[in-house]
């Protein structure tokens, strides 16, 4: 950093940035109530968060600077603005419990990028060695902590709503996002030729969904991705009893990777 950024660094840098604002913008989105838009400039930040590690590998501009950037804006993101948002909508009709859940999943979002980049230099890492993930990343435990809240904008039911169940599910959030249990990555769940054609259709239907009805299908495709979890444990089980697996590129399978080089 004595030279500064070099120009081709500040695109996936300035992605970064915008991601962290889109999260910060949630939270002023909830407290002025519109949880709506708290909820989408959130999914925001977990796109650019997708798009920035990608743009620094392309321009191959990774940097020490961009690999603490994106774990500082993940971490705000990703753990505070959707604890907050959570407590804004619900969890402040308990406010002892339920800022305590809120706490609960920020601190385990950090805990968990923490450990991601401790981990990033160590050769002994079974899971990843394997094709897997360890816990669920960090933008997909915001989608998770949402859950109620979405499925609450979809219905209108306000048991969703429940700040004693709310509290419970972030709590169940911020468990899975530090567990180690194994989780399955892009490398995992990559179609087969045959098969490409009708997943590419089905892309298209479920963007198509999204746009028509946003808040049933994003509760839909998360509680879909809740039951790929004793998936992945099966596969990981049977993938450990054949022995290990060396997965072309396992940093990009990563949602979690910072721009720093792995």
């Amino acid at each position: 950093m004595a030279r500064g950024l070099s120009l081709r660094a500040l695109v996936p840098n300035a992605i970064t940035a915008a991601a962290l604002c889109s999260g910060l913008t949630g939270i002023r989105f909830a407290i002025a109530g519109d949880f709506e838009k708290s909820v989408q400039a959130v999914l925001l930040a977990g796109v650019l968060d997708g798009i920035d590690g990608r743009a620094a590998r392309l321009l191959k501009a990774q940097s020490r600077f961009g690999a603490e950037l994106d774990s500082l804006a993940d971490a705000i993101s990703f753990g505070v603005a959707p604890a907050l948002i959570v407590y804004l909508w619900s969890l402040h009709a308990l406010p002892s419990l339920g800022w305590m859940a809120a706490l609960a999943f920020a601190i385990c979002c950090v805990l968990r990028l923490a450990r991601f980049n401790a981990r990033l230099d160590l050769d002994d890492q079974p899971h990843k060695a394997a094709g897997f993930l360890t816990g669920v990343p960090a933008p997909l435990g915001a989608v998770l902590g949402f859950l109620p809240l979405c499925l609450w904008i979809a219905s209108g039911e306000r048991d969703f709503a429940n700040p004693i169940g709310v509290s419970v599910w972030m709590v169940l959030a911020a468990f899975l996002m530090i567990s180690n249990i194994p989780t399955l990555s892009w490398s995992r769940l990559r179609p087969a030729p045959g098969v490409r054609l009708f997943v590419l259709a089905l892309v298209g239907l479920v963007m198509a969904a999204l746009l028509v009805e946003p808040w049933p299908t994003l509760a839909v495709l998360t509680i879909g991705y809740l039951a790929l979890l004793p998936y992945g444990l099966f596969v990981y089980a049977k993938v450990r009893r054949q022995g290990p697996l060396a997965v072309p590129e396992p940093e990009l399978d990563e949602l979690d990777e910072p721009l720093g080089p792995s």
